[in-house]
C-alpha cells in the first residue's frame, strides 16, 4: 500500500449502524491510508457499487440479503467489471463453514467484528497488496478444511435449513448469549430473537438451548 495513494474501499453490510461505525472508524484510523468510496446494504447494491467504483478492496459481510457475500463475489467476478478488486470478509461469525465458504468464494481474508480500527486498516492494506489475512483461529479452520479435518459438506447440509439471520442467532445463543445480548449484537428486537430461536429449534429438531449448544459444538460452529 502506497503512502501517497490510499486504498479505495467499498463497505458492504446490511446493518446501517454498523456500516456507519466502520466508515467512521476508517475515517479516523485510516486517514491517508483508506478512502471509502461507497457503501452497500445487500447483494444487488454491492455488485453495482463494485462495477461503478472498481475499488481496491471490498469490505464484505458474509450474511447479506440476496445471497450473501459469496454471491457478491460470484456475480462481480462473472461480470468482469472490476478484475483487480480484492475482498476482505468482516463478519460477526467466526464459524468454520462461514470462513471456509467465503474463502472458497474468492475472499483474500476474513476478520471478525471484534477487530480494532487500526487492525482493520492494516488488514485492508495487506489484502490490497495481495496478502491473505486471517486471525490465527480462522487460519486454523482453513488449514483444517483443506486437510480434510472438517467435513464442510455435512455442516452445510445442516445449515441449509436455516436462513442467514437464523444462523447468526443460533451461533450467539449456542455460545451462551442472552436474548437481550443477541438483540443488541444484531441490531434486532428481543421478540425477533425469540422468533428466530423458535424457528431454529424447530428446523433442527432440537428442544432446548442446551441441545443447541451441543449440536453446534459437535459441528465446530462455536
Amino acid at each position: 500500500m502506497s503512502e501517497q495513494t490510499p486504498v479505495s474501499v467499498v463497505v458492504v453490510d446490511d446493518h446501517a449502524m454498523f456500516r456507519r461505525g466502520v466508515i467512521a472508524e476508517l475515517g479516523t484510523a485510516g486517514v491517508g491510508a483508506v478512502d471509502v468510496l461507497a457503501e452497500a446494504a445487500d447483494v444487488d447494491e454491492a455488485v453495482a457499487a463494485v462495477a461503478t467504483y472498481r475499488p481496491d478492496v471490498v469490505l464484505l459481510d458474509v450474511h447479506l440479503p440476496g445471497g450473501g457475500g459469496a454471491e457478491v463475489m460470484r456475480r462481480a467476478t462473472a461480470a468482469g467489471s472490476a478484475p483487480g478488486t480484492r475482498y476482505l470478509a468482516l463478519s460477526v461469525s467466526d464459524a468454520a463453514e462461514d470462513v471456509i465458504g467465503t474463502i472458497r468464494g474468492g475472499a483474500r481474508g476474513y476478520v471478525t467484528k471484534t477487530i480494532t480500527g487500526p487492525e482493520l486498516v492494516a488488514a485492508i492494506g495487506r489484502v490490497a497488496e495481495g496478502d491473505a489475512v486471517f486471525s490465527p483461529r480462522l487460519a486454523g479452520f482453513v488449514l483444517d478444511a483443506f486437510s480434510g479435518s472438517i467435513e464442510v459438506a455435512a455442516v452445510d447440509e445442516d445449515l441449509d435449513r436455516l436462513t442467514e439471520r437464523e444462523r447468526e442467532v443460533m451461533r450467539l445463543i449456542a455460545r451462551g448469549y442472552a436474548y437481550k445480548e443477541v438483540a443488541k449484537e444484531l441490531f434486532i428486537s428481543i421478540k425477533t430473537v425469540e422468533t428466530h430461536m423458535s424457528s431454529v429449534l424447530r428446523k433442527l429438531q432440537l428442544s432446548s438451548r442446551h441441545e443447541l449448544t451441543r449440536w453446534a459444538s459437535d459441528r465446530r460452529l462455536l
